[in-house]
């Protein structure tokens, strides 16, 4: 490969063939992996409704994926249950004609399915099969908890089985994703198994920020989901905090790419981009390099975060899991978005109460609204936020269907 090719993968260039921006890249921990700074996560691809279901676009999907990785990115992730289990399979198809060589593969083991000591094997052969691939660059422990840990890794031998894979050349590397305590997560790094962390972290959720520390300290690469506050930062602000935002911006994610990238233990931070627009949005901001916050925008980290207190106890990050065994077809992640939208501001509630009221009538916003809830409890174990969904969506309901009045 020549110096222009190697060029033309690191430079953005507008339509006039101006440099744009340079993709800033990181090294994974101790694996080596030079890695870009912004990740694609291929849980939010583009969807339509079939039968008042989310079906993924497949062509546009592949566009999408393809526009990051000529964007400079080279870091994809996905996981076995993502998109109704699709997500592996679109990746895998987007990766054809050369792609494959230019990004490194970060998929997850999937934890639950592991209800004998056979499982292991049978499930990553078959995401293997699935990407159409030799191999699997980061392979991850998908939601590991200490429980968990205890009770199912140790079980079934998981960790020899993952040296053993990493041996036969399936995967090249070992880690785990996890929303567990801060304590735990601290244990799992301890038992020196893992050389890749996956954890939320951003400017309103910064809970994290000791076991990243600790997670860099003993050589793991530290990957991050939910830069921008799973969506709420990726809205309008409420009135009080607008004049925070930078010139010709509607929200705060350049802030919030900005202050996740200016931790140095940082590696890659992933965000769910489902279109063109959202990778370009995005890449605009992947020149960032660590250390390079400013008095200023520390100050307005903590106005922010003041602000947005009142959002602590739906700290949705819209992965849909409590989706997945819900009875009823509750529209869970979309309700719990609404209330998100309802609290930031006045302003946002009769928005909100509007687009309570299309659930189940627009075909783009299937399933059924909160009244529905039969309290069974399915969502609230799916959780890795540990949110209490049930008294979100009584409360959702109440408020947004219009049987209570607002106060901010």
């Amino acid at each position: 490969m020549s110096i222009i090719d190697i060029l033309c993968q690191l430079l953005t260039f507008d339509e006039n063939l101006k440099i744009v921006i340079v993709m800033q890249y990181r090294t994974l921990g101790e694996t080596g992996l030079k890695v870009s700074i912004l990740g694609m996560g291929c849980m939010r691809l583009p969807v339509t409704i079939v039968k008042r279901k989310a079906v993924v676009m497949e062509e546009e999907a592949i566009r999408v994926i393809r526009k990051a990785i000529d964007s400079g990115i080279n870091y994809v992730d996905s996981a076995y249950r993502y998109h109704g289990s699709q997500s592996e399979i679109i990746l895998g198809k987007a990766l054809k004609d050369g792609y494959r060589e230019k990004v490194f593969i970060e998929t997850k083991l999937y934890t639950p399915g592991l209800k004998t000591a056979d499982d292991f094997d049978r499930l990553l052969d078959e995401q293997l099969k699935k990407l159409d691939v030799n191999y699997i660059d980061v392979y991850l422990v998908h939601g590991l908890n200490w429980k968990r840990y205890q009770n199912v890794i140790s079980k079934f031998n998981i960790i020899e089985k993952l040296q053993k894979a990493k041996e036969d050349g399936k995967i090249k590397h070992i880690g785990f994703s996890s929303h567990d305590e801060p304590e735990n997560i601290i244990k799992i790094i301890d038992t020196g198994f893992f050389e890749v962390m996956l954890v939320q972290y951003n400017l309103l959720d910064q809970e994290n920020e000791e076991i990243i520390n600790h997670a860099a300290k003993n050589g793991l690469g530290v990957v991050l989901m939910g830069p921008n506050g799973g969506g709420r930062l990726g809205i309008s602000p409420p009135k009080d905090i607008e004049h925070l935002l930078s010139p010709n911006r509607t929200n705060f994610i350049d802030l919030a790419l900005k202050f996740v990238w200016n931790n140095p233990n940082v590696s890659v931070a992933l965000s769910g981009m489902s279109n063109e627009s959202m990778v370009e949005e995005n890449v605009k901001f992947a020149n960032i390099k660590e250390n390079k916050l400013t008095n200023s925008d520390l100050e307005r980290i903590e106005k922010i975060n003041s602000c947005y207190k009142k959002l602590a106890d739906i700290n949705c990050t819209q992965c849909g899991y409590c989706m997945d065994d819900c009875p009823e077809n509750i529209n869970i992640k979309y309700i719990l978005q609404q209330l998100i939208h309802s609290v930031t501001d006045a302003g946002h509630w009769e928005y909100a109460k509007n687009n309570y009221k299309k659930i189940g009538r627009d075909k783009k916003i299937p399933g059924k609204n909160a009244e529905a809830c039969i309290t069974c409890g399915n969502c609230e174990d799916a959780c890795p936020q540990e949110i209490a969904i049930i008294e979100k969506l009584q409360e959702a309901h109440k408020l947004l269907s219009g049987l209570d009045s607002y106060n901010i």
